[in-house]
């Protein structure tokens, strides 16, 4: 059964944020649409109200914090001090669309001294661009040595679905996300920019699993598959921009979906999440739905939303501020304007949702060293915002 064929009744708990199959058990794997309710109890503190179009953020081992401008700027937060970092040898940046300097993560293994800093970006112009990974090291004031580790690969044309989030996982990898490409009429080569999601010769549409030196990582599972690039971990995805791992190792993401059909995943490497062939989205220009709802041999999604609450960072929650939230997952909500908070049962389903009104475009959303939640907005003038107890 569709969601959109459910009777009224279910689509009501639906709208209240509750799971679609606590009542209705075939489809346990599918979360309710529309906007959850809204929790109590907590309220925003501006740490700073000065970085420009922020992107991501990044703890260093003394505690101080790296963001990245989309625009191509770096800056070091230090409690309401904002300075920026120059970047030695940044490769040439594409900023038009969706491009720019997006994410960043260090290398967890550097506690102290030079740092090596990790960084996403949409290289090339608007008719062959690309988006690659960069490392440069910091230094206490400027990150210097910066070069290209990887590359993605067929080149696009225009400024859509660059991704692009990266995660460590335990073992020392590194995880980075990579777009479709964009919507059509955009192209890769004779293909629809889409497409690309289930070619495995291309890296657009897909999670990559790298080396810290930005090389493919030994035992990725489709690497022995003939014709797959090695780097690639997982795939079948859309634009994910929201990406992280919790303190067992699994890995979420959160996925755009088109006019609706945004999801949550647990990602595992060797799987294929459907989109195109799978998906609750429509096309932008017909209407029309894109795919199934569910394809023998892909993943169902954990959550969807539609209307698309346009999903961005990602963040799992172990901290003991909100004692009530841990083991919750938060997604960050760009045209929502808010936090989504996904609470889990023992074996990974989701069970309910409940949103935290931000007020603004959220570009981020990170649990930093000191347990507490922060938020980037996404507006010309970036706030960084920490949530803490309190009234809301």
């Amino acid at each position: 059964m569709q969601l959109r064929q459910l009777p009224k009744a279910f689509r009501y708990l639906c709208a209240a944020g509750v799971l679609v199959g606590a009542v209705l058990p075939a489809l346990a794997q599918v979360e309710a649409t529309g906007a959850p309710p809204e929790v109590k109890g907590w309220r925003l503190e501006t740490v700073t109200d000065a970085l420009p179009r922020a992107w991501g953020m990044a703890w260093l081992p003394d505690g101080r914090m790296l963001v990245t401008g989309k625009e191509g700027s770096l800056h070091l937060v230090a409690g309401k001090q904002v300075t920026e970092v120059p970047i030695e040898g940044l490769p040439k940046l594409m900023t038009s669309g969706q491009g720019g300097l997006l994410d960043i993560a260090l290398h967890p293994a550097d506690k102290g001294g030079k740092v090596r800093v990790y960084m996403t970006m949409a290289n090339g112009t608007s008719s062959e661009n690309r988006t690659i990974l960069v490392q440069g090291v910091f230094d206490g004031r400027k990150v210097s040595g910066v070069k290209t580790l990887f590359q993605a690969s067929p080149s696009k044309s225009g400024g859509q679905h660059f991704g692009s989030r990266i995660a460590w996982l335990p073992d020392g990898t590194l995880l980075m996300s990579i777009g479709d490409g964009g919507n059509p009429p955009q192209r890769v080569g004779n293909m629809l920019a889409r497409d690309q999601a289930q070619n495995l010769g291309s890296h657009n549409g897909s999670i990559l699993r790298l080396t810290a030196d930005g090389k493919a990582a030994p035992g990725n599972p489709l690497a022995s598959k003939s014709g797959a690039l090695p780097e690639i971990w997982s795939y079948g995805h859309r634009n994910i921009q929201g990406l992280t791992v919790d303190p067992e190792g699994r890995v979420w993401a959160s996925e755009h979906g088109p006019r609706g059909g945004d999801e949550i995943n647990r990602i595992e490497g060797g799987k294929n999440y459907g989109w195109p062939l799978q998906s609750f989205g429509l096309d932008y220009s017909s209407r029309e739905p894109i795919g199934k709802h569910s394809v023998p041999g892909m993943v169902d999604p954990l959550v969807v939303w539609a209307p698309s609450p346009a999903p961005s960072g990602l963040a799992w929650y172990t901290g003991s501020a909100f004692p009530q939230w841990r083991g919750s997952l938060f997604s960050g909500s760009l045209a929502g304007e808010d936090l989504r908070r996904i609470a889990f049962d023992k074996d990974g389903k989701a069970v309910r949702q409940e949103k935290l009104d931000i007020g603004a475009r959220v570009r981020d959303v990170r649990q930093g060293p000191d347990g507490q939640l922060y938020v980037l907005t996404d507006e010309d003038t970036s706030r960084l915002l920490r949530i803490v107890p309190g009234k809301s």
